[in-house]
């Protein structure tokens, strides 16, 4: 029993640049295990499907298949992954897109330092999370 470890939350990352997908991992490694980082909404339905990820962290602006697309489809197959989204976008019909896509956490990318975090752990408890700058647009 004593060899017994916590395990990790697992997360899967999205993003088409490669910068960004190294800062994001940057900053969650430490509370979650990376299990996969991918550039396209394609390949992130596959990785979704394949990891079974505990949450889902991806851009919205991807080729060969937007991240909205992909979500919407992994929750048609029955992906239980928390998904947020981390984007530039903060136009409110795009927030709404995101939600009813089946996101329950909204990060735009100028605050991903200070909230990537926090909406992770809303998203985990289960509550929504939407950036302040993302709100203030509304």
């Amino acid at each position: 029993m004593q060899d017994m470890q916590i395990r990790k939350l697992r997360v899967l990352l999205a993003d088409d640049h490669p910068y960004l997908l190294e800062r994001v991992e940057s900053i969650v490694e430490h509370m979650f295990e990376v299990v996969g980082k991918v550039a396209d909404g394609k390949s992130l339905l596959e990785a979704g499907k394949k990891l079974n990820p505990d949450v889902i962290v991806t851009d919205i602006s991807m080729p060969n298949l937007n991240g909205l697309e992909a979500v919407k489809k992994l929750k048609a197959c029955g992906s239980r992954a928390k998904v947020v989204f981390l984007t530039g976008h903060s136009d409110q019909d795009i927030i709404s897109a995101c939600f009813e896509a089946g996101a329950i956490g909204y990060v735009v990318k100028p605050r991903m330092t200070s909230d990537l975090l926090p909406a992770l752990r809303e998203a985990l408890a289960g509550r929504i999370f939407c950036s302040g700058t993302a709100e203030a647009s509304n």
